[in-house]
């Protein structure tokens, strides 16, 4: 392809320190992973991996075809059923990744014509869908729960949807859910929330940030989830009523259109939610674990599981993540645009199966390595 553009745009972005390459694991590396988002560590735990194994043997290696033609066999609908009553919803439609899920909630419920209300922690799968939706967007500073009970009272359009992350991903800090979800009531408009971050590490036995708000199954509430983090698998979720459920399968493009969630990840993320079930006590253990490895490491105690050191410049942070892996420590890298101008920053993803000695270890290499590059 000749294209002169894109060398002139690879040169800029170098220079700025923000290219970026995918990192290859490679298997039985002996290194501690911070930068997955595996919080409770299931994704390796033996009756995870059987229940893929069982899926695989039952139903082979694909769903073969969209969820409406032939993609969705008796485990998906098992699936749904048990998440949507561990989290306290009527019903629950699963997706092929939480990105699609979020794009296909939002368009399914607003459109040309509709407001959207968001606010600036919104993760790129919210924004992705806001703009895809065509729908009129007002964004509105994170947590500022006045200011979208303004824009919903202000509005001309009939139709309203706030979005919001309950945890947002950057910094691991908590949306004031409730409030949001008030203004929204009180004007006549639904509140979508990403629990991606808070499935398996807050709420009663992990139920996530609604339920620990006494909001599951709320009137007005949609909430989008996903196996792929504290469940160790693969997929998306929404949450919600019956009603909700139909509209989505006869109207949300991402569901109708895509091949359906391969029957691996679904049989992986049922048994995950099954030893959750068992063991309520995994977000405690995986919550304390954070709070040793934050203090130890000189940053900001989270609500959740994400630990955000910030090191200013993008070349010191990469530098720093470097210097962290080769003393054995994978440890997350955020720079523009995931994060604002000037804050790139090392985020640490706790796991709940990471002994204190683990954590002690990783603190020592990840203060080792600020110093180094001139951000302790």
């Amino acid at each position: 392809m000749s294209a002169p553009w894109l060398a002139d745009i690879a040169e800029r972005t170098l220079d700025a320190g923000l290219h970026r390459e995918p990192v290859i694991r490679q298997p039985g590396a002996a290194e501690i992973n911070l930068a997955s988002n595996d919080y409770l560590g299931l994704s390796t735990h033996p009756d995870v991996i059987a229940g893929a194994h069982a899926a695989l043997d039952t139903w082979g290696t694909g769903s073969t075809a969209s969820r409406l033609v032939a993609g969705t066999t008796a485990a998906h609908v098992e699936f749904e059923s048990d998440v949507a009553d561990f989290l306290g919803f009527e019903a629950a439609l699963a997706f092929s990744s939480g990105y699609l899920a979020n794009i296909g909630a939002i368009t399914a419920l607003v459109g040309r014509g509709d407001l959207i209300v968001s606010d600036t922690g919104a993760h790129a799968s919210l924004i992705d869908g806001c703009r895809l939706s065509r729908a009129r967007v007002v964004v509105v500073d994170r947590g500022d729960a006045a200011a979208v009970a303004r824009a919903l009272a202000e509005r001309t359009e009939e139709r309203a949807l706030v979005v919001t992350d309950s945890i947002y991903s950057i910094d691991g800090m908590i949306a004031p859910l409730r409030d949001y979800h008030r203004a929204a009531v009180d004007n006549g408009a639904i509140l979508l929330a990403d629990e991606a971050h808070a499935l398996g590490v807050r709420g009663p036995g992990g139920r996530g940030v609604a339920a620990e708000h006494g909001l599951s199954g709320a009137p007005g509430l949609v909430i989008t989830t996903v196996a792929s983090k504290s469940l160790g698998a693969q997929g998306g979720l929404v949450l919600g009523s019956h009603l909700l459920r139909e509209h989505l399968i006869d109207h949300a493009r991402t569901f109708i259109f895509d091949t359906g969630l391969n029957p691996a990840a679904v049989g992986a993320a049922h048994a995950a939610l099954r030893v959750l079930r068992a063991d309520p006590a995994m977000p405690d253990r995986l919550r304390a674990g954070v709070r040793r490895l934050a203090e130890a490491c000189g940053g900001e105690v989270p609500d959740a599981a994400v630990v955000s050191l910030i090191v200013g410049d993008p070349v010191a942070a990469v530098r720093a993540a470097a210097l962290c892996r080769e003393q054995g420590v994978f440890v997350g890298c955020f720079r523009p645009p995931s994060v604002p101008e000037g804050t790139s920053r090392l985020r640490l993803t706790v796991r709940a199966d990471l002994n204190d000695d683990d954590l002690d270890f990783v603190a020592g290499v990840v203060r080792g390595a600020l110093r180094e590059v001139g951000a302790a």
